[in-house]
């Protein structure tokens, strides 16, 4: 009989924990439910899943290796931590793929039942790991992870896969007892997750606690660890995907417009959560369509513009790509779209579950004509919402096409996020118009914003023709006439540089003058924050501007970039920002940080940098 051990406990700040296996494995679900417990007990988190690119990579393979990151802390945590303070591998494939993001003396748990020459072999591995010395400076855990678990759900009779998907559930037990988490908290989530299976419930909460055991009796766990709460104002926070956010912001909208959602998509990675979030909320009038193609989604999101709805389509770059002469008709129409694009590796198929911020100067001049369209880019998981409902607002009120820019870091991610009263939200008005308006007319303008009016389909007295070709000014008549073609590209062009009197200043953290600014956009925003953040507190003269509003930009940007020495461009790509500031703003020279290797920044490697530049000066 085993004797409970001594436990010694220590606080710790934050701490960044891994867990990598095959894609079978559960390690997306454990993180997953770590992540969901660290939330409830009061921890700030960030999240990032990594999945492999290949459907069914053959199983103990580097390709087939499937990871979640999670950063939790009692302080504010914004990215999901550079490296790893434990790390739980299933296989060595896991090990290998992942012991280069773990910290000095980190804590490394293995599923010793797989340490074998088969797996080896599988991994690439020449040498037995466990018996080189490339292990000496963790803490290694030795754990029967797939025997122990078979072992545990023997009474119930299962089948040895279904046995083995429990595994998870025994890694969760593990941690619960590391990091002195109370086991309710996962024995609650696995009664409401198979509540309808009472075989499978019962099993996986024996797995769990039989992993809590094991944990609480082994020698090489006499140390846990305590993250207390992290100190936040009273609200009502959960742990919230990009995607989900998204989803929501956009639902929200189409609510506070008084007008129903409509998405048209086609499934891509990693933008598909979207459209499945949104397929649950008929309740709240969203319709929902898969379409055959990205063409016939955005079409259908045209089309439902046109009837009266807010008119959605999500994708990724590869979709865009396909999606851009529709957008040019939304364009040339002038009606209200969303479009999200969830960034990803490319060109092509690229790096499908891997991030990057390449789409940039697609969504800027990635159609033919002038065809200009408002560019947004959201920058943390939880601001999706944010963006998603301020893309809607001004698609709406300023009847123009609104690209939002998330990327698969931000869409799988998670962090915690303040759930809004509805009531405090901005209002959104739609330029609507009454039946038998005497003064319609299809291209009439408002004088301030350029937009024209909104009537659909049916209204008395106000019927009007859309399509492809050029539009008379005002009348909507089709025209070929080439002075009205200049009025028209023109009106179109001033309407969305007018957006910019309708969006805030640009914010800058830190101060306003200084030797070194770094600009970023979208979602490095954690990163970059972080690591300025830490630099000043190290007092050096380094700012901060990350812009969400990329088209067009913020009416002090001006004002912004000439009050600093040098200025840095940071982007996940080969330098799309920094172009693009450098056909608005060239007077100014630019420094540019490019990283593409469909991961994100990491703290360490741009403050190195960073005081690479600053010792210059």
């Amino acid at each position: 009989m085993h004797m409970k051990k001594e436990r010694k406990i220590v606080e710790l700040e934050d701490v960044v924990v891994k867990f990598a296996g095959d894609s079978g494995d559960g390690m997306q679900l454990t993180g997953s439910q770590f992540s969901d417990t660290s939330a409830f007990v009061g921890n700030d988190l960030s999240t990032f899943p990594d999945y492999p690119s290949e459907i069914r990579a053959p199983e103990g393979t580097i390709a087939g290796v499937s990871g979640f990151q999670v950063h939790i802390g009692q302080k504010e945590i914004q990215t999901p931590g550079d490296r790893a303070d434990v790390l739980v591998a299933m296989n060595p494939a896991a090990l290998k793929a992942n012991l280069r993001w773990l910290k000095p003396n980190a804590t490394l748990i293995i599923d010793i039942d797989n340490f074998d020459n088969k797996h080896y072999k599988k991994a690439g591995y020449i040498e037995d790991p466990l018996h080189d010395e490339s292990l000496e400076n963790y803490n290694l855990i030795k754990a029967p992870i797939s025997s122990l678990t078979r072992a545990t759900v023997k009474e119930y009779e299962l089948d040895i896969r279904t046995a083995e998907k429990m595994r998870n559930q025994f890694v969760a037990g593990m941690l619960y007892w590391l990091f002195n988490r109370d086991l309710k908290i996962g024995e609650n989530f696995l009664k409401s997750k198979f509540k309808s299976k009472p075989t499978l419930k019962k099993a996986n909460i024996a797995v769990l606690r039989s992993g809590y055991s094991y944990a609480e009796t082994i020698e090489a766990m006499t140390v846990t660890f305590l993250v207390n709460p992290a100190k936040r104002g009273k609200g009502l926070f959960r742990n919230i995907t990009g995607n989900q956010a998204t989803a929501w912001g956009l639902l929200a909208a189409a609510e506070k417009a008084g007008r129903k959602l409509f998405l048209g998509s086609y499934p891509i990675t990693p933008a598909t959560e979207i459209l499945q979030e949104l397929s649950k909320y008929k309740s709240l009038n969203a319709i929902t369509f898969q379409a055959e193609d990205e063409i016939a989604g955005v079409c259908s999101a045209i089309g439902a513009s046109f009837s009266g709805s807010i008119g959605v389509t999500s994708t990724s770059g590869p979709g865009l790509a396909l999606k851009s002469e529709a957008i040019g008709l939304a364009v040339i129409t002038e009606l209200p779209l969303v479009i999200v694009n969830v960034q990803r590796g490319g060109p092509s198929t690229g790096l499908p579950t891997k991030t990057e911020q390449a789409d940039l100067l697609q969504a800027l001049h990635g159609r033919n004509g002038e065809s200009p369209c408002v560019v947004i880019a959201a920058s943390t998981p939880a601001n999706c919402f944010d963006f998603a409902y301020l893309s809607t607002k001004i698609a709406v009120e300023h009847m123009t096409p609104v690209i939002l820019l998330t990327d698969g870091y931000l869409a799988n991610g998670s962090e915690l996020w303040p759930v809004p009263k509805t009531e405090n939200m901005e209002d959104i008005v739609p330029p609507a118009v009454k039946d038998n308006d005497p003064y319609y007319q299809p291209y009439a303008r408002d004088p301030e914003k350029l937009s024209r009016y909104w009537a659909v389909p049916g209204q008395k007295g106000l019927r009007h023709r859309i399509g492809g070709l050029e539009k008379a000014d005002v009348t909507g008549e089709v025209s070929h006439d080439p002075m009205n073609h200049e009025i028209m590209v023109l009106s179109r062009q001033e309407k969305v540089e007018r957006v910019a009197n309708y969006l805030p200043e640009q914010e800058i953290i830190g101060k306003k003058r200084g030797d070194l600014l770094v600009i970023g956009w979208g979602g490095t925003y954690g990163a970059l924050n972080t690591a300025v953040r830490e630099l000043q507190e190290e007092g050096k003269n380094i700012s901060l501007v990350q812009f969400n509003f990329i088209n067009p930009l913020p009416k002090n940007t001006n004002e912004i970039l000439k009050g600093f020495k040098k200025r840095i461009v940071c982007e996940l790509n080969m330098g799309q920002f920094a172009f693009y500031l450098k056909s608005k703003y060239s007077q100014f020279d630019y420094i540019q940080y490019n990283k593409i290797q469909g991961l994100p920044f990491m703290i360490s490697e741009l403050k190195s940098k960073f005081n690479e530049i600053l010792e210059e000066i």
